[in-house]
């Protein structure tokens, strides 16, 4: 596999119907190192999209851990028809795969970028399994997710903010404003159809908010993700805006403990580009983390304040500034487990 100039080894596995994962593997490794470090992407992204990835595998080629990079449901254009729940069960049937694969006693940590860290947190906070919807159901088969060894959140920036901040700054505000009221309320209107089935929204009006203009956005992912009756009544997909309630971290962040996905032992890793382009100026990011922190210590789980934290001059891939700080950070990080 080749990652702008890095080319590295790996073998792809697939651990389940139509989901796959990618190793990076040096071609010298044999057997596979022990401890894994499951990576997931944000929306549109695939194998290969995110540029730190092939980086920090070859930071850790010398460590007892390698990278995977999954594949799911959701990866690429599939993001505006999936879910938070699907993307959860699908991951943990992943944790699974990989801790058979390499034996029980492997470390097995997940690490999300983007709105793959809403996953992550998703994946630790929600009940398990994941409680029925007696109104709609995308596919789930509700099942019990695996423990975990650890947890990384990379650029964890909001949807529902990063929407309202690029209609406010794009060329054309008052379109982009004028298809995000209609979108709502065509969603609002007919989420699904009396079959139980997505109803798609009109891909021109979604680009004019900055989605992929080839991409099909159900009205049931739109409103999860833009939520427009927050912070009040924030969707599934809003957990990371700053303007939340300590209420709503407590739902969330302060979940973690109990619910005992995360082991004991180990503690949760914030990481927040310093110079993100999809969080608004106003947002205070170190205000926010502690606030997540609080909530997290609060509920019972750990927190890594040594290693997390926003990493200065970083946009939110980390494409060059900022990267050789991220990979240190998560290098320690794995390192302590």
């Amino acid at each position: 596999m080749d990652s702008g100039n890095l080319s590295l080894d790996g073998v792809l596995h697939q651990f389940a119907t139509r989901l796959v994962a990618f190793e990076y593997l040096a071609s010298q490794d044999k057997p596979s190192r022990p401890h894994s470090l499951i990576f997931i992407g944000g929306l549109t992204d695939g194998l290969g999209t995110v540029p730190y990835v092939a980086p920090l595998a070859k930071a850790l080629e010398t460590t007892q851990w390698s990278v995977f990079s999954i594949l799911l449901s959701s990866s690429y254009n599939g993001f505006g028809v999936s879910s938070l729940d699907l993307d959860v069960e699908e991951i943990g049937q992943c944790v699974e795969f990989v801790r058979k694969l390499k034996g029980k006693f492997g470390k097995v940590v997940i690490m999300g970028h983007s709105t793959g860290s809403q996953d992550v947190l998703h994946y630790l906070y929600s009940p398990n399994p994941l409680p029925k919807d007696p109104e709609f159901d995308v596919g789930l088969k509700y099942l019990t997710r695996p423990k975990l060894d650890g947890a990384i959140m990379q650029a964890p920036a909001s949807d529902r903010e990063g929407t309202q901040h690029l209609i406010k700054t794009c060329s054309q505000p008052e379109e982009a404003q004028g298809a995000y009221e209609q979108l709502v309320s065509a969603a609002k209107r007919q989420p699904w159809t009396d079959d139980k089935h997505d109803t798609i929204l009109p891909m021109n009006m979604t680009a004019l908010l900055g989605l992929p203009g080839n991409a099909p956005m159900s009205s049931r992912r739109f409103l999860s993700l833009v939520s427009p009756d927050s912070p009040q009544n924030p969707a599934q997909d809003d957990v990371f805006s700053s303007d939340l309630t300590d209420q709503r971290h407590q739902e969330t962040f302060g979940q973690i403990g109990s619910r005992g996905i995360l082991s004991s032992s180990s503690k949760l890793l914030t990481l927040y580009s310093g110079e993100d382009e999809y969080c608004p100026p106003w947002v205070d990011k170190e205000a926010m983390l502690k606030k997540w922190q609080l909530a997290t210590e609060a509920g019972g789980a750990s927190w890594d304040a040594r290693n997390g934290g926003v990493i200065p001059g970083a946009i939110h891939n980390v494409a060059d500034v900022g990267q050789e700080d991220l990979i240190g950070r998560v290098v320690r990080y794995l390192h302590d487990i």
